[in-house]
């Protein structure tokens, strides 16, 4: 094998799956506190407390900021990418999760009276801002932990 350097050697890009990586775990943990039951979906779930999006793109603009300098081009380019992320998540794909609830429950009543499919439609889009600031304090975490080790 060659001395080149290879992308699985870069530690951002493994800064930021481990972000998403702990925060998946932790919504896991706290399902199991909360409900006392093992459910490997979440896992792969989008929304909950901490948004695994802010956590991926937070500890990504962080590893780019210590690893190229908070003063780079490249570093205001993640944390630019990252708001755009956080704020998608916490209220395009939150407002999206209301609207389907809203069809769900036209469905539903719909359903009493006529013969209609039954599927539902996915609630649990988007975020809330707690959940996107406890994301982005993950990933934060987990680059700073990261780059430590």
């Amino acid at each position: 094998m060659s001395n080149d350097f290879v992308w699985y050697q870069n530690i951002s890009i493994w800064s930021a799956l481990a972000g998403w990586m702990i925060a998946q775990a932790l919504k896991m943990i706290r399902e199991i506190v909360q409900f006392k039951r093992l459910d490997f979906g979440v896992l792969v779930s989008t929304g909950g407390m901490p948004s695994a999006h802010s956590a991926m793109v937070s500890a990504l603009f962080t590893s780019v900021g210590i690893r190229a300098g908070f003063d780079s081009a490249l570093f205001a380019t993640t944390f630019a990418f990252a708001c755009v992320v956080m704020f998608d998540a916490q209220s395009v794909r939150q407002a999206a999760g209301r609207q389907a609830r809203l069809l769900n429950q036209i469905v539903q009543e719909l359903f009493k009276e006529h013969h209609l499919s039954q599927q539902k439609l996915a609630e649990l889009l988007g975020h809330t801002r707690l959940e996107v600031f406890g994301g982005l304090l993950t990933g934060i975490l987990v680059a700073v932990l990261i780059h430590l080790i």
